[in-house]
């Protein structure tokens, strides 16, 4: 590896930052106390703070020269609300309050980049250090987005990393196209009449109508979007009733639905809506349906995934860098920032959880697993290639 001796010898300083930041997990839009941390430390190293952006979102920025390119480098602040299983030193001091999917491992080696940056970073632009809030269900990067993050910071094209346990450590993975999918649920609610269950004739059963809805609605994927375009529709909840002799008047249905095309998303919106409706109403019921779209799909920007694949071969040998890595149905709000700017995605392998300390939970060290941790040998790692890309991307 082609790591950064500066950044290598601050691996102690990192490392400490960001198990004080595992230790005081805070959810989504309440990252007071990380964003604290993140400006104080930006502007005890000299670069310029915004705070606010997105309710708890912190931007730094950290000119050089006269050059007006700008790039964007993004990590995400959020913890879940999953009790922790670990009991080694640094777990969570807040109870139901865990860093389980790395966010505290984005945000240090960000912070990495951005201490070295700071003091020998030799570039001719602008680096923009954006650490967003609420990543876990809450649509931070669009909140930030829309308080201005764009046009306030124009930058020409802006980055993010995530941690991918199971992957080798130090490992990247990057794909050009769909690399993580767009995320949507919904619910589907069945109105009849009830009935005494022993004179069903009387009524118009909504759970039988339901339970048709729940097997047509695989025909949407197996027989209206074409095969070759990936597809996930999950039924994950069924509901109706409180007794066993009487057949309610409503029930409900809901899931999720994730696609790599916004295409293929709007066929399966349409094509649920007119199944749900004609099944319910073939048992003389009714159907509403509730769609509603999380985050759309991350897909890279060919040119800039070419440029990031090239930076992480300069860092950890091109024998560790997989530029056809197999994208996953899981989903991201870094997409929002992929529809405004051109943008890489990548995953940084956080090995098979031999690294974490003693005293780690039974559980695997897998994403929002409660015995996770993040691998702090990524670190000088991911703060490197932060550090790489800035550099070459703006270079004199």
């Amino acid at each position: 590896m082609n790591l950064i001796p500066e950044i290598e010898a601050s691996h102690d300083e990192i490392q400490a930052l960001r198990r004080t930041i595992h230790a005081h997990p805070e959810l989504r839009y309440e990252e007071v106390g990380t964003a604290k941390l993140v400006a104080e430390n930006l502007e005890r190293w000299g670069i310029t703070v915004h705070r606010g952006l997105g309710k708890t979102g912190i931007v730094g920025v950290l000119k050089r020269g006269s050059g007006s390119r700008s790039i964007g480098l993004r990590a995400d602040m959020d913890a879940l609300p999953i009790q922790e299983t670990n009991s080694f030193g640094h777990k969570s001091t807040h109870p139901g309050r865990m860093h389980a999917c790395g966010h505290d491992g984005h945000t240090a080696m960000l912070l990495g980049a951005a201490k070295y940056l700071a003091q020998h970073g030799k570039f001719d632009g602008t680096v923009v250090f954006i650490f967003q809030p609420a990543e876990e269900g809450g649509a931070g990067a669009k909140a930030m987005i829309d308080d201005g993050l764009f046009t306030r910071f124009p930058v020409d094209a802006v980055f993010g990393i995530h941690n991918w346990p199971g992957f080798p450590a130090g490992h990247f993975g990057v794909t050009e196209g769909p690399i993580m999918a767009s995320s949507n649920e919904f619910r589907i609610t069945i109105r009849g009449v009830g009935s005494h269950a022993a004179l069903p004739h009387n009524g118009r059963d909504p759970v039988f109508s339901a339970v048709q809805v729940a097997n047509a609605l695989q025909g949407i994927i197996t027989r209206n979007k074409k095969p070759l375009d990936t597809a996930v529709l999950s039924i994950t909840q069924i509901h109706a009733g409180d007794a066993v002799n009487v057949v309610p008047d409503h029930a409900w249905l809901g899931g999720t639905v994730r696609t790599f095309t916004v295409e293929t998303l709007d066929l399966i919106e349409t094509r649920m809506r007119k199944i749900a409706e004609a099944t319910a109403s073939a048992y003389d019921c009714e159907a509403e349906v509730y769609f509603h779209r999380n985050y759309p799909p991350t897909i890279n920007d060919p040119a800039q995934t070419k440029f990031a694949a090239e930076v992480m071969a300069e860092v950890v040998g091109e024998e560790n860098v997989d530029c056809s890595v197999e994208p996953t149905m899981g989903a991201e709000d870094f997409s929002f920032m992929l529809l405004e700017k051109p943008s890489c995605y990548a995953f940084l392998g956080n090995g098979d959880g031999a690294h974490r300390d003693h005293g780690h939970g039974e559980g695997p060290c897998m994403l929002h697993n409660a015995s996770y941790d993040f691998n702090d040998t990524l670190l000088s790692v991911g703060s490197s290639y932060w550090v790489r890309l800035a550099e070459r991307f703006l270079a004199r």
